[in-house]
């Protein structure tokens, strides 16, 4: 069900992108926003792993750089990846001390994980596992290209809405040109739009990863546990990342709860606890 709910909502959202295009620009609109779904797709592809590093100022793990951390991450991610089947992913770290972690690549054989230096510091073993289980699950799983995809096409659909405030407005009695009221509709909804749709999309990746780590460590607890040290210190120390990464992160890297939590990508904390013990 999450992978045909998955299908449905990029779809949904291409098909934003591709009434924009229409709505803006006519007929020949239309073929400008399926050229711009293609191609964000063939660049979130093959380029969305290197952004998201970049952006995120993820350093290399190795025995010679980082090392103390490496050596404690690098058995966990060894055992845990002969467990689930998947080649080893590329390690790396960021100096941020909020405790954080992400995955991304286009598919298990070009996939890297990274943790921040926060999170090696305040996990035990069993937590840290737990973490590191749910990025592989999210490898595992296909999400890291699914969630590069849908913020890519999320980014497209908000540049087409301000193309629409600047284009779309003219009057004609073709009706292959542009309709300034559908103009206008792109330019007011289907920003936010987008945005609804790749949150539901990271909602649902997110849980799925959870159930993934508890079947491969053996036990949902250490994740658990995780979340909760987490959710704790997301809220003390805020993350300073791109909201455009936001959906990377096993946990939201901005604090705030309340009217927050309705534009967040990912599931309030107690709900992803919730469904690890009903695993239990």
């Amino acid at each position: 069900m999450n992978g045909l709910k998955t299908v449905f909502l990029l779809g949904l959202m291409s098909s934003i992108l591709l009434f924009g295009g229409r709505a803006i620009a006519g007929e020949k609109g239309l073929y400008v926003g399926l050229a711009m779904a293609i191609g964000m797709n063939f660049f979130s592809y093959f380029f969305s792993e290197k952004m998201a590093l970049m952006m995120s100022g993820a350093q290399p793990l190795s025995p010679s750089e980082n090392s103390d951390i490496y050596y404690r991450v690098a058995p966990l991610i060894e055992r845990l990846t002969q467990r689930m089947g998947l080649p080893m992913p590329k390690l790396w770290v960021t100096p941020e001390d909020s405790p954080n972690a992400f995955a991304t690549g286009r598919n298990p054989n070009h996939s890297s994980v990274a943790v921040t230096a926060g999170l090696v510091r305040l996990m035990n073993e069993e937590e840290l596992e737990g973490v590191i289980a749910h990025e592989l699950g999210h490898i595992k799983n296909r999400d890291i290209l699914i969630s590069s995809v849908a913020a890519t096409i999320a980014s497209a659909i908000s540049f087409l809405g301000q193309m629409a405030f600047f284009f779309g407005g003219r009057r004609s009695d073709d009706e292959d040109a542009p309709n300034p009221i559908a103009a206008m509709l792109m330019f007011l909804l289907a920003p936010i739009a987008a945005m609804i749709i790749q949150m539901a999309i990271s909602r649902t990746r997110e849980f799925s990863a959870d159930a993934t780590a508890a079947k491969y460590t053996g036990s949902p607890y250490g994740l658990i546990n995780a979340l909760r040290k987490l959710d704790s210190w997301a809220q003390r120390i805020p993350m300073d990342a791109p909201p455009s990464t936001a959906h990377m992160w096993i946990m939201k890297p901005f604090g705030g709860g309340g009217m927050m939590r309705l534009f967040s990508t990912h599931p309030a904390t107690e709900e992803r606890i919730a469904a690890l013990q009903r695993l239990a």
